[in-house]
């Protein structure tokens, strides 16, 4: 539970606060960005107390969905904000974000793909009972693609409630992933089904891989993101294994056609289309070749 006596000086005077357990993973500003503020790896405040109903019910969902349990209310309502996950994306049918980060993957965003031939969901959030009807009630999930070795979090509890097929590269495998159904090698781009491709960026780390989505929605784990202006970027800060082999990754996606990056760690984006999108990977390429 989150502290009122630790509450960061920051937070806006009210009820909703954040406290210095904050991590600065960018979950509640994702959720609820009018209320939460603070830079994108910050630690997070209340810029904005709710006032609406529907800014309270986004304010719970983030608290709910904190990995560190570092935002407290008063107010009731959590209970119904635990049960509005999976929360369908504005703009994207089809597709949903989780909520319920792990602090075990430094609340990385997980994301739920909904097609004809079985759901995708891409990484893994922290296992949750409401979190799992909810995913249940929008059909089968067939694969779970773990985008990188960093964001695995619970995998094997949602494998088991799921009964879906694990996907990671083999270069990401470890003593907790040794039992993942289906380990992807090479460098190739791999089909997996119906609108879905696996393409392997290794750079952030050495298996990294990204899946492409119906040729509209590029989920990009820890390899690509927006910043804080709105930008895509990589970052060589966080790069654990080769930013020659990231650049030569991100180079690489100029071959493939979508229209949004949807990532694990900092901010989704998007672009008018997909001629905008490869500009913008250019860009981003160039960029990290003169780094």
């Amino acid at each position: 539970m989150a502290r009122p006596q630790a509450r960061l000086p920051g937070n806006a005077p009210g009820d909703l606060f954040v406290d210095d357990a904050c991590i600065g993973c960018d979950t509640c500003r994702r959720i609820a960005p009018g209320t939460f503020g603070g830079g994108i790896w910050d630690q997070a405040v209340v810029e904005r107390q709710p006032a609406a109903e529907a800014e309270w019910r986004r304010a719970l969902m983030a608290l709910v969905s904190c990995p560190v349990a570092a935002i407290g209310a008063s107010r009731r309502g959590a209970a119904e904000a635990a049960r509005a996950f999976p929360d369908p994306v504005a703009g994207a049918g089809g597709l949903f974000d989780c909520g319920y980060a792990s602090d075990r993957s430094f609340g990385a965003a997980s994301w739920l793909v909904v097609r004809e031939g079985g759901n995708v969901l891409v990484d893994s959030p922290r296992f949750a009972r409401p979190l799992l009807e909810g995913i249940r009630a929008l059909g089968p999930v067939r694969f779970m693609v773990l985008t990188h070795r960093d964001d695995v979090a619970d995998h094997r509890k949602w494998a088991g409630a799921l009964g879906c097929e694990r996907v990671l590269h083999a270069r990401d495998v470890g003593r907790s992933t040794a039992d993942v159904e289906r380990k992807v090698e090479g460098d190739a781009p791999v089909p997996l089904g119906e609108g879905l491709l696996l393409v392997p960026v290794p750079g952030h780390t050495a298996g990294s891989i990204a899946l492409l989505c119906r040729e509209r929605w590029l989920f990009t784990g820890d390899h690509l993101w927006a910043g804080e202006d709105g930008r895509l970027e990589a970052g060589r800060d966080v790069c654990w294994h080769s930013w020659a082999e990231q650049t030569r990754s991100t180079e690489r996606l100029l071959d493939l056609r979508f229209e949004a990056v949807f990532p694990g760690h900092g901010r989704p984006w998007r672009a008018a289309s997909p001629a905008e999108a490869r500009r913008e990977v250019a860009r981003v390429a160039a960029a990290m070749r003169g780094a």
